[in-house]
């Protein structure tokens, strides 16, 4: 009896025993489950940052230059006019970073330019493209003007050392606030062909609007390939339909009867808060050869005409602001054209040439410029500028330019005084640039 008593005792204690170790596993499996739980959740917190940072690509380039002038102080289109007493300098001319968020059919875009001049914004803006046959996109923000090849032709990426006087004359900072189209199919016989378009406040790149107008751009363009003969040819027609209005009374056009070219002022006060055509019309064609045993070449001309309204001392963007509200407006009717040609010499040279012309006023000629009573004044003189250039790409990222710019004025009528004074010959004021620039 004792000894059956004594083998239930060791029997219960063995029960209570594996029970207690059985809840300390289940205990265990707990701790073990909850660990791999928030394993798991922290995983998917990676995966997910990680497919994020997958789709946000970024690049930057910076161009570090010297350049000299021929005479101090002059206005240039060269990276911007020499300060008084300068005729030499050395510039970071374009610092940018550019950060892009791809999500295939949607895309964030933001860029910025640093430079010893500040900060400042080159592009902002966000894309939709349709997601069943990726032909369609819409834009919308600070983005590239849709006219003609040179705007969206990149700056790091460009053979000369700047855009064309023309350019820059119209399309200051080449970018502006607003909204596109485009078309743009990615295969098949309608790849050959696109269009965008867009409205846009027509004020400079990135200010408020001024004004109750938007402007239409837009650009349909082509692209054919020979495949075989190693050639492509490219083009487009371009179109700017937009307004300014003006915040002074005074209004200077061409006076048709006069047997002397001049302005004839209107000085009516209605013509304060009247509006005024701003149209550009735009042709631009490209060529691509690959030379065999040489390199491949390229031949790009573009030309533009139209009306302008500008002001007494510019033919650029009519932009009336709050420290000058009254700028008299001069209507203008304009052409200027550019060709180009570029020539690769094996891997790692180019050789370039361009030549540009910009007449601001086709309605008169330099010697009409200067009579008294004429009321011409330096933003009617017409500009022509030969541009001789050499690239050596030191590899993926470097590469070093030499660019000179021999830039040739109208000269004005031997009566001239006051601002036109200078013009009466050539000014001095051609420009050499030496650039590196490093790409990532």
């Amino acid at each position: 009896m004792k000894i059956t008593s004594t083998i239930i005792t060791l029997l219960l204690f063995s029960i209570n025993i594996n029970a207690q170790d059985s809840l300390a596993t289940k205990d265990d499996i707990g701790e073990v489950k909850g660990t791999i739980e928030g394993m798991n959740e922290t995983i998917t917190e990676m995966k997910n940052f990680v497919d994020i940072i997958r789709k946000i690509k970024w690049s930057g380039y910076i161009q570090t230059q010297y350049q000299t002038a021929e005479s101090a102080g002059i206005s240039s289109y060269a990276g911007g006019s020499f300060p008084a007493n300068v005729n030499s300098r050395l510039q970071v001319r374009r610092g940018r970073i550019k950060f892009v968020y791809d999500q295939e059919i949607t895309q964030y875009v933001l860029q910025i330019d640093i430079t010893q001049n500040g900060v400042g914004i080159k592009d902002a803006f966000a894309m939709i493209r349709d997601p069943w046959i990726r032909t369609f996109s819409f834009t919308g923000g600070v983005f590239d003007r849709p006219f003609g090849f040179e705007i969206s032709h990149p700056s790091g990426m460009r053979e000369t050392a700047e855009r064309s006087r023309l350019f820059q004359t119209l399309f200051p900072g080449e970018r502006e606030l607003g909204v596109k189209f485009e078309a743009n199919a990615e295969e098949g016989v309608l790849s050959y062909i696109n269009f965008k378009a867009g409205l846009f406040n027509g004020v400079l790149p990135t200010a408020n609007e001024n004004d109750r107008n938007k402007d239409f751009i837009g650009r349909a363009g082509f692209k054919i390939p020979f495949a075989e003969q190693n050639l492509s040819i490219d083009g487009g027609l371009s179109l700017y339909l937009g307004k300014v209005t003006t915040t002074s009374k005074y209004v200077y056009k061409m006076d048709e009867s006069s047997p002397v070219r001049r302005y004839d002022v209107d000085s009516a006060a209605a013509n304060i808060g009247k509006n005024f055509e701003r149209n550009y019309y735009g042709a631009d064609f490209q060529l691509y050869y690959d030379i065999p045993n040489f390199g491949g070449m390229s031949i790009r001309t573009e030309i533009i005409t139209g009306k302008q309204p500008g002001t007494e001392k510019s033919n650029s963007f009519y932009y009336p602001t709050p420290t000058d509200a009254t700028p008299k407006l001069y209507n203008r009717n304009f052409t200027g054209w550019y060709i180009s040609y570029i020539q690769n010499i094996g891997l790692s040279n180019q050789f370039v040439m361009k030549f540009d012309v910009l007449d601001p006023n086709t309605d008169v000629e330099g010697n009409d410029i200067g009579i008294v009573g004429s009321n011409l004044t330096v933003a009617d003189i017409k500009y022509s500028t030969l541009g001789i250039g050499w690239v050596y790409h030191w590899d993926m990222n470097v590469k070093f330019m030499i660019y000179y710019d021999i830039v040739q004025n109208e000269t004005v009528n031997a009566a001239a005084a006051g601002a036109l004074v200078n013009f009466k010959s050539d000014v001095k004021d051609n420009v050499l640039t030496l650039r590196m620039q490093y790409l990532f």
